[in-house]
């Protein structure tokens, strides 16, 4: 079955959002691909014609087995994408996304296996995201928390950061909130974390906060 590539879009988003937040509503689909909810509407009826999706009011919309098996292959090749044009182009992490959004839909298998043997199999990409191996299975990993949910005195490891916005990441950059970074958290409030990074202080506001992942040391 070959589908198109907003298709393909729909499947990989709805698996993210139910990663993320559990139930997955069309105004939530909406608002992450910024499309009107009436678009959204109508690709869902597409999806669930082809078996790829469920829908029902009031639970939201759910992947099947098979829409969750195309959903995780293009995750696959995009994070492989991401990592090759990170480690073997040298593009820098703000970069990577929109370039693997262009290119995740077009390569073949025999690529993909190409750049995974490349780069020695990798498992996560350059934010910490989890690569789904060859199987489609992800791989184990510690447990993740979000940094606003940390208290004082907690060390930690940044693991993972979720956002692909291309100012953020810069900002993290710049912060030294970079992947594998380690910090102690001085204090928090609802609205931000103070964190000591290398003996500096800094205030890291919820908007960022809740992007980064962390093991707890």
């Amino acid at each position: 079955m070959k589908l198109s590539e907003s298709q393909e879009d729909y499947l990989k988003q709805i698996f993210l959002l139910g990663e993320r937040f559990g139930t997955v509503t069309t105004q939530l689909i909406a608002d992450h691909l910024r499309v009107k909810p009436a678009s959204v509407t109508g690709m869902i009826k597409k999806l669930a014609d082809l078996h790829l999706i469920k829908h029902k009011p009031y639970y939201g919309v759910t992947l099947t087995e098979a829409g969750t098996r195309v959903a995780v292959e293009v995750l696959r090749h995009h994070r492989l994408l991401e990592l090759y044009l990170s480690e073997v182009l040298g593009y820098t992490w703000d970069e990577i996304h929109d370039e693997a959004e262009k290119l995740e839909h077009h390569i073949s298998e025999k690529f993909e296996a190409r750049i995974a043997e490349k780069l020695g199999h990798p498992t996560h990409d350059p934010h910490g995201d989890p690569i789904p191996n060859a199987d489609l299975t992800f791989p184990d990993g510690p447990k993740l928390i979000s940094a606003m949910k940390l208290t004082p005195g907690q060390d930690v490891v940044i693991r993972r950061v979720r956002t692909q916005d291309s100012d953020a990441l810069t900002l993290l950059a710049k912060l030294g909130l970079v992947i594998g970074a380690t910090f102690k958290v001085i204090e928090t409030s609802e609205d931000a974390i103070r964190v000591e990074l290398d003996s500096t202080r800094m205030l890291i506001p919820v908007g960022l906060a809740v992007q980064i992942l962390v093991e707890i040391g």
